[in-house]
């Protein structure tokens, strides 16, 4: 996938690139402090837990596969819907998800849902 500089579907090639990497620190700069991500229906997490769920993903030592679907943007804010799997596991999904625009231009995860439309 690739997408322009200054588009929020952007945030989706920059964690596929840390993902695939294995560096799970570099996830951390791509969600907003109070960022939401719901690894499973319903039980949504923050901070420690979310890292924690997104670092299990990535100690399956696979890489992750995305395909944007759709993109809705308003001002600052915008709605993902992405089709997400990782080869030779049953994690697939299509993610609904929110990112934000900060002040320094770089969209960020406010919510993850990837799950989003189960």
């Amino acid at each position: 996938m690739t997408t322009s500089h200054d588009s929020p579907a952007r945030v989706i090639d920059e964690f596929l690139a840390a993902f695939n990497s294995g560096d799970a620190a570099a996830l951390e700069p791509l969600y907003e402090v109070d960022a939401v991500l719901v690894p499973r229906q319903g039980m949504p997490v923050t901070g420690r837990d979310r890292s924690a769920a997104v670092g299990y993903m990535m100690r399956l030592g696979k890489p992750m596969r995305a395909e944007l679907r759709q993109c809705y943007v308003a001002g600052d804010i915008a709605l993902l819907v992405v089709d997400w799997s990782i080869p030779d596991t049953d994690l697939a999904g299509t993610a609904s998800d929110v990112v934000r625009r900060g002040p320094d231009g770089r969209w960020r995860y406010v919510i993850d849902n990837p799950m989003g439309t189960a």
